[in-house]
């Protein structure tokens, strides 16, 4: 095996560089560092290159000895509105000196922004194997109907287009991908360290009484991770809770905190609700926790719910994108309709008041994790796709790839 490993970064030459458009905080980024940092300690030469300019995972990259590039005078830089528009450019030719310089046999773009840009550049140079993420549903693509055309047209350059779940998967066949080249790759979760802080002093550092009911949501606060949906469906059942229960909301505020706020105050669920911004200590928080909850109205596949599963909590999820295919529903928790208050609040309120089956749930859900979504099968897939593709295979030939 040692020997074939050789072989293969020996005709992958040039090695694997990918294009993101972004190293905040945030589920795609999370889960490219944590492939890339195992992916470099096992030997493959990969680089890469953001052009959204530095964020916080950039340094965990190069803390695993990654080399991350960003546009030049890109500090502080995020893309978008007029200004994004007036780099783009300048952005483009940058990473035009760096493909022809790196001479990468593998260029793997990750999120629709760099897709755009990097994907049409890469193949410009005729870089040997091109690569597509996508992670999520295509909704984005009714607010940016010009992108979706694009993204369309660029399909049939890439040697491989990869899904996070098999509701993605199937949206990229609609979309005319050949399905020889799309390729399913779940989002694998790992050790997430070690939890520093008993449950009782975590609920003591955030005020919550030992016993007290407390239910935890992962996701940036943006409108369609659903929070006001949850907001609403706990109004519904709040006289029914048990006494002292505390919704802990972790993540960034993209712009809807003030939202939530004011609907939880004219619910009179103020008091019961903690919006905690963004924490580096989620394995704590999952600990203090008894019930886990992502109300989307759309997604890819959330590193949030198999983290969430792996910690023992019972989970609550939309029937939206990979949430059915991580949560079994009945088995390691809930699964139901989007955007339906009514239905959300009928399955917090059963998992509330029956610790039996949250228990029960919950050590399913570790289960499930350790056998289908571990972060060393999500890695062993990855080095299966390049080796397969540096050796002239599809994605539809891998074994570890299949979705059909």
């Amino acid at each position: 095996m040692q020997k074939q490993d050789q072989r293969d970064r020996k005709r992958g030459k040039g090695g694997i560089l990918f294009v993101t458009s972004s190293l905040d905080i945030g589920g795609t980024e999370r889960h490219l560092a944590s492939i890339c940092g195992i992916l470099q300690a096992r030997g493959w030469d990969l680089k890469v290159y953001c052009t959204g300019g530095e964020g916080p995972f950039a340094e965990v990259l190069r803390r695993n000895g990654v080399k991350v590039m960003v546009p030049p005078g890109a500090a502080g830089y995020r893309q978008g509105g007029v200004r994004g528009a007036l780099r783009l450019p300048l952005t483009a030719l940058h990473l035009f000196g760096v493909l022809v310089k790196g001479r990468f046999a593998i260029v793997h773009c990750f999120l629709p922004g760099a897709y755009l840009v990097g994907a049409p550049l890469a193949f410009l140079l005729r870089t040997r194997l091109l690569v597509m993420s996508r992670r999520s549903l295509n909704d984005y693509q009714q607010n940016h109907p010009l992108g979706g055309v694009a993204e369309r047209r660029l399909h049939p350059l890439m040697s491989a287009v990869l899904a996070n779940s098999r509701s993605v998967a199937k949206q990229l066949e609609s979309e005319g991908v050949d399905v020889s080249r799309i390729g399913l790759i779940y989002n694998g979760v790992g050790d997430m360290g070690s939890v520093l802080t008993g449950r009782a002093q975590m609920r003591s550092r955030l005020g919550i009484d030992e016993h007290a009911l407390v239910l935890v949501v992962i996701a940036n606060l943006i409108a369609y991770k659903g929070h006001l949906d949850l907001i609403e469906a706990l109004g519904r059942v709040k006289t029914q809770m048990p006494a002292g229960w505390r919704l802990l909301a972790v993540g960034r505020d993209d712009g809807l905190g003030a939202d939530i706020r004011s609907r939880a105050e004219a619910l009179g669920l103020d008091a019961h609700i903690s919006l905690l911004g963004v924490r580096s200590d989620i394995p704590d928080l999952l600990n203090a926790s008894d019930i886990a909850i992502l109300a989307s109205h759309q997604e890819g596949f959330s590193n949030a719910v198999i983290e969430g599963m792996q910690a023992g909590l019972p989970m609550i999820v939309t029937a939206v994108g990979g949430n059915a295919e991580a949560v079994v529903d009945g088995e390691t928790g809930l699964v139901v309709a989007p955007r339906d208050p009514d239905a959300l609040a009928a399955a917090i309120l059963r998992l509330a008041s029956d610790g039996e089956l949250r228990q029960r749930y919950g050590a399913a859900g570790r289960r499930r994790v350790a056998v289908h979504f571990s972060l060393e099968a999500c890695v062993a897939a990855y080095e299966a796709l390049y080796r397969g593709l540096l050796a002239g295979k599809t994605p539809a030939e891998i074994a570890q790839l299949r979705y059909q």
